[in-house]
C-alpha cells in the first residue's frame, strides 16, 4: 500500500500523540513532524511528548514507525562558511534532533543541506561536509538524514542532483545519509517533473533510487525553473495533477514515504482530501473549493 501522508502540528498538550490523531483525522498512513518549533531551538524534553501513547495509536491502526518523518528545523545551516557560531549552532542542535529523533522512534531525518550565504558553492558543500561529520562522529542511533533536495534560491546548495552525490560522497559515515525529493523544488530547479523515467533515470544514476526515502509531494506556483519555492496545492499549480500522480502511483517508489506539504485553504487543512484525490487517481479541481470561506 502506497505511503501516504503530510506535515501535521506537534503542539500543546498531546504532542506526538495529537500529531498522530491529526493525520489519522486525513485518512493518512504516514505523517511528518517538527520535534519543535521549525524557526528556532525551543524543545520541550522528550518525557512529555506523549511518545508511548502516539506510538500506540500508529499501531492500533496499522502505521508502521518508519512512516513517521521528522523534519529539522529550518534554522541550521550547516552551509555558512562566514559564521562560527552558526555553524557550531546548526551542528549541536543536529546532534539534539537526531537523539529526539530516535526517542520518538522515527527513522529518517529530513534536512536542509544548508546555504553558503557569500561564500562560494564549493566551499559551503566543503562546510556541510565537514558539519555533518561532526554530528554524526559520536552519534551511535540509527536514524538516517535524509537530505533533501532545494529549489536553488539564493545560495542554497543541494539543488542539483551532483551536489548532494558529492555532500555524502564526503560524509564518512555514508550508511547515514540518505534522501529526500520534493517535486516542488525539483521543478523549481529545473527538472522536468512530467517526465517521471527521466527524473527517476537521472537521479538513479547520479544518486541511486535504494537511497531515495522520502518524497514531499508538492505542486508549485512557479514556472519551471524559477529557482522560488513556491508551493501549491495539488493540481493547482505548474506541475499539475498527472505528474505528482505519477509520482504517488509508480510501483518503483511504492517503498518511499511520500508527504504532502501543500498550502491551506483559508486557514482549512487540505490533506484529506488531496490524499482521497491521490488514492482514487481522479483530480477535481474543484473539490478544495469547499474550504473556502464565504465572503
Amino acid at each position: 500500500m502506497n505511503k501516504i501522508g503530510c506535515h501535521v502540528s506537534m503542539k500543546a498538550p498531546d504532542y506526538f500523540a495529537g500529531a498522530v490523531k491529526e493525520a489519522l483525522s486525513y485518512k493518512a498512513n504516514a505523517l511528518m513532524i517538527y520535534t519543535g518549533p521549525p524557526q528556532n531551538t525551543l524543545r520541550k524534553p522528550v518525557e512529555q511528548l506523549r511518545i508511548e501513547e502516539a506510538q500506540s495509536l500508529l499501531k492500533e491502526n496499522g502505521i508502521p514507525l518508519e512512516n513517521v518523518i521528522v523534519h529539522a528545523p529550518y534554522i541550521i545551516n550547516l552551509g555558512n562558511v562566514q559564521n562560527p557560531d552558526t555553524f557550531e549552532l546548526g551542528v549541536r542542535f543536529l546532534k539534539q534532533e537526531l537523539a529526539r529523533t530516535a526517542a520518538i522512534g522515527a527513522r529518517y531525518l529530513v534536512l536542509h543541506p544548508g546555504s553558503s550565504v557569500k561564500a562560494t558553492a564549493e566551499e559551503g558543500l566543503a562546510r556541510i561536509i565537514e558539519g555533518l561529520n561532526q554530528a554524526l562522529e559520536e552519534d551511535d542511533h540509527d536514524v538516517l538524514i535524509c537530505l533533501e533536495t532545494m529549489a536553488g534560491k539564493g545560495s542554497e546548495l543541494g539543488w542539483n542532483f551532483e551536489q548532494l552525490r558529492s555532500i555524502r560522497e564526503g560524509v564518512t559515515k555514508k550508511e547515514r545519509i540518505a534522501f529526500c525529493l520534493d517535486t516542488c523544488h525539483i521543478h523549481d530547479a529545473g527538472y522536468p517533473v512530467d517526465e517521471l523515467d527521466t527524473v527517476l533515470g537521472q537521479w538513479d544514476e547520479v544518486i541511486g533510487l535504494s537511497l531515495l526515502k522520502v518524497i514531499h509531494l508538492n505542486d508549485s506556483k512557479n514556472v519551471r525553473g524559477a529557482r522560488k519555492d513556491r508551493h501549491a496545492n495539488v493540481g493547482h499549480g505548474e506541475i499539475g495533477f498527472d505528474s505528482l500522480y505519477r509520482f504517488f502511483a509508480d510501483p518503483r517508489l511504492e517503498a518511499v514515504v511520500k508527504i504532502l506539504e501543500t498550502p491551506y485553504v483559508d486557514d482549512h487543512a487540505p490533506y484529506g482530501l488531496e490524499i482521497e484525490m491521490l488514492r482514487s487517481g481522479a483530480f477535481d479541481a474543484q473539490k478544495l473549493d469547499c474550504l473556502k470561506t464565504v465572503k
